[in-house]
């Protein structure tokens, strides 16, 4: 028997539910959505992920219940309650110049709530695995720009190709550049001096991984365990928080 109520893959879904409904109820966004459906959606998977969280099922099963079928259901709901699959976009052509930092960070913590749940099912596939690190997705990411922080001059701001999709990582190893391949996970949004952060690159001593095995968006093959170390303790402390 599994105790799902320590699965860290479904702490973090139920955490990043709650990020959500934080997120989109002060969040600034333009335009023709249905922020009342959103939230109302959202609300309804809290109950089916304590569901189950204490059901105690294999993580295989886990898999096959009509909860997890709800839940991407929900998910999908939400993306078309938000504008549809460019919602995104759309909120930030719309954003007022003041207010774009703000806006910017309330997608990426959408973003990765989404993303949350609609891999769920993955992260369970992989098995009685009892470690936070597999409560978040690591890919196989190419860096496309790497350029200076505009108000800070030992980060970089990179936007990294993760295969279904772009995002923004900061970074702080300055030799990163355009065409490395890295691994990268994709954690709760940080707002570093003004720039959100959707995931951070995994390295070791040596600095960022910069030549990593696998096919872009896939899992990387042959990390180190030593550049898992940092993505454990920010899931740990996504959780506390």
């Amino acid at each position: 028997m599994w105790d799902t109520s320590k699965d860290y893959r479904l702490l973090v879904a139920e955490k990043a539910a709650e990020l959500f409904l934080k997120t989109i109820e002060g969040a600034k966004f333009k335009g023709k959505w249905d922020k009342k459906k959103a939230i109302k959606l959202a609300k309804g998977m809290v109950p089916e992920l304590q569901a189950l969280r204490y059901s105690y099922l294999e993580p295989q099963e886990l898999i096959e219940t009509p909860q997890m079928k709800e839940l991407k259901e929900k998910a999908l709901e939400i993306i078309e309650a938000l504008g549809g699959e460019d919602w995104y976009v759309k909120f930030l052509e719309l954003a007022d110049k003041s207010e774009r930092e703000k806006v910017e960070e309330s997608i990426a913590k959408v973003r990765f709530f989404l993303n949350t749940i609609l891999n769920l099912d993955k992260r369970l596939a992989l098995g009685k695995i009892n470690d936070p690190v597999i409560a978040v997705d690591i890919k196989v990411g190419e860096v496309m720009s790497a350029g200076k922080h505009p108000n800070a001059d030992k980060l970089l701001v990179c936007n990294v190709n993760i295969g279904d999709r772009a995002i923004t990582v900061v970074t702080n190893d300055l030799s990163v550049k355009e065409g490395h391949r890295v691994a990268v996970v994709l954690l709760p949004p940080a707002n570093f001096r003004g720039i959100t952060s959707e995931g951070m690159f995994l390295g070791a001593e040596e600095g960022v991984l910069k030549d990593v095995k696998g096919e872009i968006g896939g899992l990387p093959k042959g990390i180190p365990l030593e550049a898992l170390k940092e993505t454990r303790n920010l899931v740990e402390s996504f959780l506390k928080n």
